[in-house]
């Protein structure tokens, strides 16, 4: 084996492996939505942070938006799914091509990964996080996941940025 097949493999398999654990996320929070509805109707009334009338004014109390923002999070968890998966299948078929055919494949699947980051880094840590003072909640605060899946979808973003031409 050459070390650019390697480099292709573990690529394919780590972009497998994320598109995967996207794919169980979006299937969690349709499968369970009443569970994870809770989720975005505590951080989004945050209703148990340390309740400062300073930043309370920013709490949003209506589950009809609720409801509609959490859809919104489902639909882009389901996107960013769907783009990495259609990169997965697209690589795989290149995995031996010349570097223009596995590039043109990946893109697809570094859109997916960009929506994802999107999703956890602007959504949960800067909206969530810092908006809506997710941090400061013992019960409802997802910086934690949030960070994993950030670690997780960029570290799979550079890998598959990397150029194997020289290899």
């Amino acid at each position: 084996m050459t070390f650019r097949t390697a480099i292709r493999l573990a690529q394919f398999s780590a972009l497998a492996c994320v598109t995967g654990i996207l794919f169980l996320v979006t299937f969690n929070n349709v499968t369970d939505y009443g569970a994870n509805f809770l989720f975005v109707q505590h951080v989004l009334s945050m209703d148990t942070t340390f309740r400062s009338p300073s930043t309370t004014w920013r709490a949003i109390s209506s589950p009809a938006l609720h409801h509609a923002l959490y859809v919104g999070i489902i639909v882009w968890e389901a996107l960013a799914t769907s783009l990495c998966a259609a990169g997965t299948v697209r690589v795989a078929r290149v995995l031996s091509g010349d570097r223009t055919a596995f590039r043109k494949a990946a893109a697809p699947a570094i859109l997916g990964l960009a929506c994802s980051n999107v999703l956890w880094l602007g959504g949960f840590l800067g909206v969530g996080a810092e908006w809506f003072l997710m941090w400061q909640s013992a019960t409802w605060n997802g910086q934690q996941a949030a960070t994993r899946m950030i670690l997780v979808t960029t570290l799979i973003l550079l890998l598959l940025v990397v150029d194997d031409e020289r290899a």
